[in-house]
């Protein structure tokens, strides 16, 4: 059942092209702060941290505070299924805008 709860949560997290979208492109830079992911894929503060809650809330990004900026990354240790997710967003982050860096961090 486990494995079922999962597949769900993954594929509720992944259901939206802008989330997919943010976890390609933390995927391709590693570590990313909210600005640097509005600024990159032209979206809105709210909705970006709306999505990164989600995402977190689902297992595939983890939240790191650096100073007084929070920086999101890919989990550790992904599950099978979201490295199958993970295979598929590869090439999609390859063709995503060059990010563009905080100037403040």
């Amino acid at each position: 059942m486990e494995e079922l709860e999962e597949a769900v949560r993954l594929s509720k997290a992944m259901s939206d092209i802008n989330r997919m979208q943010i976890t390609a492109l933390i995927q391709r830079e590693g570590t990313v702060c909210v600005c640097e992911v509005c600024d990159t894929l032209k979206l809105s503060q709210p909705l970006v941290s709306r999505h990164l809650k989600q995402l977190k809330e689902a297992g595939v990004v983890d939240a790191q505070k650096e100073g007084k900026w929070v920086v999101y990354s890919l989990v550790k240790s992904p599950s099978k299924l979201l490295n199958a997710y993970l295979e598929i967003l590869k090439p999609e982050g390859e063709k995503l805008a060059p990010l563009v860096r905080c100037q403040i961090r």
